[in-house]
């Protein structure tokens, strides 16, 4: 059964952010369900990152607040907001190279347990930690490589990997920037079958920045759009998919698939 909580996973009051004389993101509000895939889009400039990273703190707002499960976080610095259960994902990958794809998520199971590297006891001596990173590679379809090296992965894969080491952070909620970024056209249905997965366990809120508009159509639960760092709509994909205000942001043309 879906968990309920009192507040939204996230909620943004007129959260603003100016560089110089520039308006980047222009007193947005912004409530995002727990437990539900909310995807961001917006034309090229429309402030889509810059709201990515005022919500998960690499920016402080000009004006605005921030409310995690009613909780005012506005002030609060990434590290802060990530132990309150907050995981992002970036454009580019994140990932140990030199790492087997399996060693990878357990270093991470390993800082969010609070183990560190122990130098005293050799990692194999934890394989609970090795059990539970090997299920996170089955959640990303990477199992099958789990002795390889990262560096070695196709781009696809290393997207896959870091996916797998934010789940094995256990975030509550998912902040992801553009996953499917630089991918070819094959590569992605995987990553859309990882993201439904997440989604339909119903035990993780997702915030999603992405260009891929089948992807974005496919997965959300509610849609958000910025244009010149206004949100100029938020509602359901049908109803963001026959917005006249939408198709006037994307140049007249409507929301198109890739």
């Amino acid at each position: 059964m879906t968990k309920k909580h009192p507040f939204p996973a996230i909620e943004t009051k007129d959260l603003t952010i100016r560089f110089g004389g520039h308006v980047a993101v222009d007193h947005v509000n912004l409530r995002i369900d727990s437990f539900f895939l909310k995807s961001i889009i917006g034309p090229n400039g429309a402030g889509k990152t810059t709201l990515f990273n005022l919500i998960t703190g690499q920016y402080q707002p000009s004006e605005g607040r921030i409310l995690l499960k009613g909780k005012d976080i506005t002030k609060l610095g990434v590290a802060a907001r990530t132990r309150l259960g907050m995981g992002r994902s970036f454009q580019l990958t994140n990932i140990f190279p030199l790492l087997t794809v399996l060693e990878n998520v357990r270093v991470a199971i390993q800082a969010r347990k609070g183990l560190g590297l122990n130098f005293w006891r050799n990692y194999l001596h934890f394989s609970e930690l090795e059990d539970e990173a090997y299920h996170i590679l089955e959640q990303v379809l990477l199992e099958e490589q789990w002795a390889k090296a990262a560096i070695n992965l196709t781009h696809g894969e290393q997207r896959k990997l870091e996916i797998a080491i934010l789940l094995s952070l256990d975030p509550e909620i998912l902040f992801l920037d553009e996953p499917t970024a630089g991918m070819s056209q094959e590569e992605v249905p995987a990553i859309l079958e990882i993201l439904q997965r997440i989604k339909d366990a119903r035990d993780r809120t997702m915030l999603l920045v992405e260009h891929k508009m089948d992807l974005i159509m496919s997965l959300s639960d509610t849609i958000a759009v910025l244009q010149d760092g206004r949100l100029i709509a938020d509602g359901e994909p049908e109803e963001i998919y026959k917005s006249e205000a939408v198709q006037a942001a994307y140049l007249g043309g409507g929301v198109k698939s890739e």
